[in-house]
């Protein structure tokens, strides 16, 4: 348990962080590199900030190389301190072999402990109905989908304002390198994937939140007033970039961080210390200490 009581640090009551599971303000960190190779310092980080973290990732693929018993020691592992596990960017080697394919697949991580099964709608590039498809296979095993989208999309893939009514034929056209943004087409197809299912959406920080001097307000506004707060999660690479997201959207928003990051995600969410949320980073004398 921390080392502080959290209720002293809310002005408003109701601003309390639920005890987990919890259905938003949940922070999802991407599992470390080392901890593949020791799995121990991955422990550490679950003993220390454990109660702080909601969602663990493995990271593009990764799982793929490892043993299974390896892999299964690592869900155990989260499970034990009430964290998820996502698989990551895995699904998009597996398509390779086919709807059967998939579905042994899900099987597959459904038996390794896994509890979130991660679609990226930027790699996989699959038609839209195909995606829904593939969700709906997550959920008939009981696991949790979560689509990712970026905002920009290739030009070829965007169709026309006169070809995108239901059931409208569209003409094929040749595929480009060349990528519009779209916050729109991201909206409607992210609308689409909660309709068949998913979970939760996961916006790709590329473009959107990638860098805090260079945050697209706009479009996470957009994102966040059509599919709502609590069904959406974005990438914040930097402490700069999750203080945004809190002061902006308060403590409920759904952040992916480092995991060297929760610390410091847990003090914005909650005002600990009472200090000012920036004055963290201006003070030398508590360092990075108290943030593990």
């Amino acid at each position: 348990m921390a080392w502080f009581t959290r209720n002293q640090f809310f002005e408003d009551e109701d601003e309390e962080r639920p005890e987990k599971p919890r259905h938003y303000g949940l922070t999802d960190i991407r599992a470390p590199s080392y901890s593949f190779t020791d799995p121990t310092r991955l422990e550490d980080i679950l003993e220390a900030m454990g109660q702080f973290v909601d969602g663990l990732k493995f990271a593009g693929g990764t799982c793929s190389l490892m043993p299974k018993t390896f892999i299964k020691e690592i869900t155990e592992m989260a499970h034990k301190h009430k964290v998820t596990v996502a698989t990551g960017d895995w699904a998009e080697l597996l398509l390779q072999k086919g709807p059967s394919g998939f579905k042994q697949y899900v099987q597959e991580c459904k038996d390794l402990g896994f509890d979130i099964i991660d679609l990226n709608a930027d790699s996989l590039k699959v038609p839209e109905e195909t995606l829904l498809r593939l969700i709906r296979i997550i959920k008939n095993e009981r696991l949790k989908a979560k689509p990712l989208f970026g905002i920009n999309f290739e030009k070829s893939a965007i169709p026309s304002k006169e070809d995108r009514a239901f059931g409208a034929y569209i003409a094929p056209t040749p595929k480009g390198s060349e990528m519009i943004e779209d916050v729109e087409l991201l909206i409607r197809k992210a609308e689409r994937c909660l309709e068949a299912g998913a979970d939760m959406i996961m916006i790709d920080a590329d473009g959107i939140s990638g860098r805090a001097d260079m945050l697209r307000t706009d479009a996470i506004a957009k994102i966040i007033g059509r599919l709502g707060l609590e069904k959406t999660m974005f990438e914040a690479s930097s402490p700069e970039t999750f203080e945004w997201f809190v002061r902006r959207y308060g403590s409920r928003v759904n952040l992916f961080v480092d995991h060297s990051h929760v610390g410091k995600l847990e003090c914005f969410r909650s005002g600990a210390l009472g200090m000012n949320p920036s004055s963290i980073f201006r003070s030398r004398r508590l360092g990075p200490a108290l943030f593990y």
